[in-house]
Order: C-alpha cells, then structure tokens, then sequence
C-alpha cells in the first residue's frame, strides 16, 4: 500500500456544471465534503467544486485521528458530535471510511507532561469524556516491551480513521446521489451584485447561486484576501510517513514529544514527527505576523523556519493577488498543493521510535509525503459567515484538528448556510475575531 494520489490519474468528478444552484461549495476537503454532504441531505441544490482532486490536499494526507482528547474547550462539543458522527457515517455512505474506536493515548515523557494532562481533565470531566490519567504500569500493559513513558493521557472512546479512503468515499456517495461533485474545476471568484454574492465565476463557466462556501483549507486567505477579506491564515508543513506492517499489538493512535503512530488496517504505521513543522514565511505572514506571534511564542520550539516558499505556493513571493473572472488563477496553476516531505525529520522519527521501542527497531518507510496545514492565530478554525459580504459562509483553518471534526464542521456549517440554529455556540469560532480588537487568545490544547 502507497499513498494513493501518486497516480490520481484522470478526475473522478468530472460531470456538466448546473446554470444555477441553492448553494456552491468551494473546496473538496472533510469540511467542505461533509458540508455538501449535509447541504444535499437538507434538499438544497448543491454543486462541490474542487480546483484539483477530493482530498488530494491535507484532508488525504493528515494523522487519521478522530481526536476528542487534547481539543481545545471551545472545539469539544463540535468533536463529540463529530465521533456521533463518524460511528454511523461508513454505513450510510455504504463504504468502509477505516473508522474504528481504539483510542488515544498522549505519552508522558516526565512529570511536567503529566501535570499538563491532569490539568486539561478538568475540560474532559466537564463534557462526560471517559479521558483519565495511565500509570507507567497501565501504559507498559498496552505498549509491551517499549521503553522511557512515565504515564500516559487515555481516551478509549477516541478513534481513527484511513483519510485518503474516508474523504473520496464520502464524496462518491455524494455524487452517487446526484449532487453535483466537480473536480479539476477552479472557482476564480465570486460574483457579485449590489455588494452580497450572486453566484461563482469557475473556469468552466458561472453558476448562479446566492449563498457560496469558503472551505478552501491553505487556499482560503488567498481567495478571500482577492475580495477583500482579510483572513489571517498561516500554512505550515506537516511530514507523514507510511511504515510496513510492524508486530505492534496497540491498535490505537500515540505520541508523545517526539513522534506519533497510528495503526493502519494494512497492520503499518502513520507515523509522523510529533509537534513539528516546517513554514516559511510569504507576504501575508508578514502582513499578520502580529496576530500569529503569542501562536509562536508557545511552540517555538516545534518551528522550523524555511526562508522561501516555493514558487506556485498560496503564500510565495511571486503568487498573484488579484485577478479577474478571465484570468488564470494561482488555483489552476497549481491544482494540488504536494509539498515534498521532510527526509531528516522521517529519520529523526524513526531513530526516536526504535529508541522506544527497541525490539522492533526502526521501522522500514513504504513511503512518504507532507501536507500543508492551514491554522489560524488561536489555532481553532472560523466558522461563519462574512458580514461584508452577504451570502458567503466560511468554514477554514482547521488548524490540524480538522479530519476528526470534519463532519460536525459540516454539519454546522450547512445550518450556517440555512439559516438554522447550529446548536453550538460559535462565538469563539467568528469571522470577526481578527479584526474587532478581541485579543488572541489560545485555549488549553494539547
């Protein structure tokens, strides 16, 4: 088994766009899927147009964790809906999404850490989470023969999920249902009468539609900012790397300071360097630095900063800004956003894996690729709409939280759309936090 959008091929998704719809969704990753998907169950008349392929970005190449354990506050009551959610959701799209509930464990690497999750049980109490505290005993009894963990955080009703199976599986379903799934299809940019959306400008023609979707993951502060819409938003690289089957017996997901693992159905590894990542600042960095720099302060450490994006990139020196209806847009020159891995941080993991587990060594890599995380200042995504705009709803900046959550995200999101009660209190997740003088505040996430 590799990475299976090293041969895409041909797009899936490629039928006639309707003239007119209730609602387009720009963007085919986990929010904007389930957003349709949701959308669609309502009776809206829903097109999904994706610049590349479904999923062929970060939402196909994350963790696989459907995480409850470490979320921030304010995200929880969204995720334990989302794990609602995914229990049921490989039934009704009639394909196994991978989704099995074999729990989370966040490894302690000395007291400090530990103190951390006993501090964030308080949140895990307050939402009846079954999340408690491992003994260095408990811990040694599910990671037999493994070496250096004094404890552990434990969430058994957490899960994990296979994301390049999960996300275009739901999509098929989607499209087997008649809603409109369009891939290798560029939206250039809203249209727009009167000061509220009318509809969307795509490579391939318009369609009339008076409520558009912004789900657009690494791509969503360089299409809004085209209208301007100003959306502080930071893409960072994130390495993953597939290993062979290993003799493992833990059927869950783990990490600690140095490295994550999630088993995988084939019996391998994700296995990822824990808490690291790779950006480089572009023009707008620069223009929102101030928002992202308390982000900054707390995980410097985690940081490594490159000094160029390369060309193509939503946040490189030479990206276009503005464009017109007409023109060729940075979505269509680079249709999937592929960066390369990160071959030091692979070998770094491995070294720290076979450190910890040192009868199985390092593991052998089948493969490996990294995605571009789109995360905001407070590191918890937006959800809302755009008051300078009437009729556009965003939904980004999932901050690398967002494949677990994805079908609460959408699900709220196509009430957003609506106009019905999400039943959530979005407050933390408003538009207008960035520019209404609110400080930036970053919950207690782990």
């Amino acid at each position: 088994m590799t990475f299976p959008f090293r041969q895409l091929g041909t797009p899936r998704f490629t039928g006639p766009l309707p003239e007119a719809a209730d609602v387009v969704v720009i963007g085919g990753g986990v929010a904007g899927v389930m957003t349709a998907w949701y959308l669609h169950q309502a009776g809206q008349r829903v097109v999904l147009c994706e610049k590349g392929r479904i999923a062929a970005e970060q939402s196909g190449r994350n963790w696989g964790w459907v995480r409850q354990q470490g979320r921030d506050p304010a995200e929880l009551p969204l995720m334990i809906e989302a794990l609602s959610i995914w229990k049921g959701l490989g039934a009704e799209v009639g394909a196994d999404l991978g989704f099995r509930q074999e729990g989370i464990l966040y490894l302690a690497n000395g007291p400090a850490d530990m103190a951390q999750y006993e501090a964030w049980l308080v949140h895990a109490r307050a939402h009846g989470l079954d999340s408690h505290l491992l003994s260095r005993a408990e811990v040694d009894a599910r990671l037999p023969n493994a070496a250096g963990w004094v404890g552990a955080l434990s969430t058994p009703s957490d899960g994990r999920a296979e994301p390049f199976v999960a996300v275009p599986a739901i999509a098929a379903a989607l499209a087997a249902r008649r809603a409109t799934v369009r891939e290798a299809c560029a939206v250039r940019t809203l249209d727009l009468e009167g000061g509220r959306v009318r509809g969307v400008v795509t490579e391939a023609g318009r369609i009339r539609a008076d409520r558009v979707v912004v789900a657009g993951g690494s791509w969503s502060g360089l299409f809004l900012g085209a209208h301007g819409v100003p959306l502080p938003q930071l893409a960072v690289r994130n390495t993953v790397a597939m290993t062979a089957p290993l003799p493992l017996p833990y059927e869950g997901a783990a990490a600690d300071n140095d490295f994550a693992i999630r088993k995988r159905l084939d019996g391998g590894l994700t296995l990822t360097p824990g808490g690291q990542f790779n950006f480089a600042p572009g023009p707008m960095t620069f223009r929102h630095l101030l928002k992202f720099l308390p982000a900054l302060r707390r995980d410097w450490r985690a940081a490594h900063l490159h000094p160029l994006n390369p060309r193509g990139y939503p946040d490189a020196w030479t990206t276009p800004h503005r464009w017109t209806g007409a023109d060729e847009t940075p979505f269509e020159r680079m249709r999937i956003l592929d960066p390369p891995p990160d071959r030091g941080q692979i070998e770094k993991a491995r070294a720290q894996f076979a450190a910890a587990f040192p009868s199985i060594g390092k593991p052998p890599i089948v493969d490996a690729w990294a995605g571009m995380i789109d995360t905001m200042p407070d590191v918890v995504p937006v959800i809302d709409h755009v008051a300078a705009l009437p009729g556009l709803t965003v939904a980004t900046g999932l901050s690398g939280h967002g494949f677990g959550i994805g079908p609460a995200i959408g699900r709220v999101t196509a009430d957003l759309v609506m106009g019905r009660d999400p039943g959530h209190d979005l407050g933390r997740f408003r538009f207008a936090r960035f520019s209404d003088g609110s400080p930036i505040e970053i919950g207690p996430s782990l």
